[in-house]
Formats: structure tokens, sequence, C-alpha cells
């Protein structure tokens, strides 16, 4: 005979089991830069960020705000320590990490987008 403290129990077994599952299905079908910028979902911009270049479609669009807030932060660190702009801490950044990104790469330079 099962008690109410075992079924408890295996009820909250169950539903940590679901929520780890659920979360990593999530995190399985999540996209990461680095597939989106090789698929051509998204693309560097010469102020810094990640935009969604042109006939890429929204299917990135969640993933070019979470980047860009993120690399919000870290210019805003850096320039705050070095006495310069937010702004101009990401255009020296799309500067230095430009010959890293692989051929192919959508790039926005002044205003207009080429693949790298």
């Amino acid at each position: 005979m099962i008690t109410t403290y075992r079924l408890a129990t295996l009820a909250k077994t169950f539903v940590l089991f679901f929520t780890i599952l659920a979360a990593s299905a999530a995190s399985a079908f999540a996209l990461d830069l680095e597939t989106a910028r090789a698929k051509g979902l998204v693309g560097e911009v010469d102020n810094g960020y990640i935009a969604i270049p042109p006939g890429a479609g929204t299917e990135a669009q969640q993933l070019v705000e979470t980047v860009n807030k993120q690399r919000l932060a870290v210019y805003s660190e850096i320039a705050a320590k070095n006495g310069i702009s937010v702004e101009v801490t990401g255009q020296r950044t799309f500067e230095k990490r430009y010959p890293s990104f692989p051929a192919g790469t959508w790039v926005k330079i002044k205003g207009v987008w080429s693949k790298k």
C-alpha cells in the first residue's frame, strides 16, 4: 500500500524530472551566435552589435536582443574604465574582431550590408 507521503514524493520526483527534461530540450534547440552567424541569420555591425541581415527573417531576433544586451553591459564597463564612450568602445571592438569573422559572415559597415 502506497502511503500519502510516498505519493507526494513520487509526484515531486515526476515534476522535477519533467522540469529538467523541458529545460534540456529548450537549451538543445536554442540558437547560439556561431550557428546563427554561420547560417546567415545574424550579422556583425560596425557599432559592435549584431543585427539581422537582409532576407534572414526573424528567427534569431531573441538571440540578437540577448547578445546585444550582454555586449552593451561589457562595452559600458570597458568604457567606464577607459574614460571613453560606449559607442567608441563598440566600434573599436568591431574593428578588432573583424579579422576573426569567418568568410561569408554578414557585416554592416557604414550602413551597407555585405558578406565578408
